[in-house]
């Protein structure tokens, strides 16, 4: 029988590492579904890691592949990687 769960990496970069309390990266537990929704992925991480100041404007990738849409479903595993890549300030 399966696990329930998987537990992919988060990576936080810039604003969203501040707004995160300076961690880096982190483990998440998620269950184990065919799909998941990068919206639902997107609310779930922002709740849980306080970054929901620059939700409108993160942007998520996926194994280093942007999640362009965000209501796009996508099938994750053990181990994958989700980054968080806040908005760009210049100067």
């Amino acid at each position: 029988m399966s696990s329930n769960f998987i537990v992919v990496k988060i990576l936080f970069f810039a604003k969203a590492r501040e707004l995160a309390g300076g961690i880096t990266e982190t483990q998440l537990q998620l269950p184990d579904l065919d799909q998941h929704c990068c919206s639902d992925l997107l609310t779930l991480i922002c709740d849980k890691y306080n970054l929901n100041l620059i939700k409108e404007s993160i942007i998520l990738a996926i194994n280093e592949q942007y999640c362009d849409n965000l209501s796009e479903f996508i099938q994750l595993k053990t181990g994958d990687e989700i980054a968080i890549i806040p908005p760009l300030s210049g100067g």
